[in-house]
């Protein structure tokens, strides 16, 4: 079964392989293996390790948003947010339960966010301390430009947290280039093309030192998270890790580095999307953004008209036909999404679009275009 969703991607077999041994964390020798990892995520992330640090902190994206606006935005702050999709529309959501401000701003889902509207929203709230933006909305299938922003940002004497869960290791990011940006997030199994089970903050050490204290949560406190890197060893986790997932993704960092490094990826990733988009245009479909906002990450798709179509029939068609898709949407309309990222080419695309024909040939789907 191949796995085409935005994470967890279809992995190597060499990094399903590191899994298989049995790892004491606290032994010494795992200090040098989690060192390791820490050194080639600041490379790939462009950081200045006199002034970034990478933080780990156990469990999927979602958490790793959380820990950084915890610990990098004062409780009772303002965070303006871009409401690009669902995944800024949860960024929304936590910022408010950690008892933060959130400040909405509209964006459009089909297409990425205007600079110049984040520089007004910033011009009309002198308030507003912080912008959260999804640097790969993975419900539309945009990718933001978190430079531009940033610079906006920037110019407007304010600060950034990025969300990067499916873009860091694929999509650009230069950390040193960008002070302005307090934290980039991500995970391993996304597109490093690790496992899932551990979630990093790429963040400056001047913005955790000076909202020290403020995370309200000691597993959510980046703060604490460098503290004991500090004192205790930067091979060592203050809590017990998921030591072979982090075994993993040092294969899965070493394959990357042998691929030719992150440009090498997204050119795998866009020749990926761009066979899938025009397989899915030839079969009589239609993509959900224009060929124009498509990003290489994840791609949607608008749902069939067809009185006949059914996403968990269609799910349960190409699962018998050896792949598997997403079985939910975040579109404001029906659709369905497919994945270009994991450990995957464009000939498994070419495949699947052959398989996403046949199935819906066989679910009797006669109108394949969207109402």
């Amino acid at each position: 079964m191949l796995l085409l969703i935005p994470g967890p991607v279809a992995t190597r077999p060499e990094v399903r392989a590191a899994l298989s041994q049995d790892i004491a964390p606290w032994d010494p020798s795992f200090r040098p293996l989690y060192a390791g990892v820490r050194s080639r995520l600041a490379e790939i992330g462009r950081c200045d390790l006199t002034q970034h640090a990478v933080l780990p902190l156990q469990g999927c994206g979602h958490f790793a948003v959380e820990a950084a606006v915890r610990s990098l935005l004062p409780l009772g702050g303002k965070l303006l947010v871009p409401m690009t999709g669902s995944y800024a529309e949860r960024m929304a959501r936590l910022t408010r339960e950690t008892g933060r401000v959130v400040v909405e701003l509209p964006a459009s889902s089909v297409a990425p966010v205007e600079p110049d509207s984040v520089a007004r929203a910033l011009a009309a709230d002198p308030e507003i301390s912080h912008v959260g933006l999804v640097y790969s909305e993975t419900s539309s299938g945009v990718v933001h430009d978190p430079a531009a922003i940033s610079d906006v940002v920037r110019g407007a004497g304010r600060r950034v947290l990025l969300d990067a869960v499916s873009a860091f290791g694929a999509l650009p990011l230069n950390m040193a280039a960008h002070p302005e940006i307090d934290a980039a997030v991500f995970t391993a199994n996304k597109c490093l093309e690790g496992i899932a089970g551990v979630s990093f903050v790429l963040a400056r050490v001047d913005a955790l030192q000076r909202h020290a204290g403020c995370a309200g949560s000691w597993s959510f406190d980046l703060h604490d998270i460098y503290q004991h890197c500090v004192r205790d060893d930067w091979g060592s986790f203050r809590f017990t890790p998921a030591a072979q997932v982090m075994a993993a993704l040092r294969t899965a960092l070493r394959l990357l580095a042998a691929e030719g490094g992150q440009p090498a990826r997204l050119a795998r990733y866009q020749a990926n999307a761009a066979a899938l988009y025009d397989g899915m245009t030839r079969i009589g479909l239609r993509p959900y953004v224009s060929r124009e906002a498509q990003g290489p990450i994840v791609l949607n798709v608008h749902a069939p008209a067809d009185p006949a179509w059914s996403l968990p029939g269609f799910v349960a068609a190409l699962k018998a036909r050896g792949f598997l898709i997403s079985n939910f949407y975040n579109t404001a309309t029906p659709s369905f999404r497919v994945g270009c990222i994991g450990a995957v080419t464009p000939g498994d695309f070419h495949r699947f679009v052959r398989a996403a024909d046949s199935a819906l040939t066989a679910m009797g789907i006669r109108q394949r275009a969207p109402a």
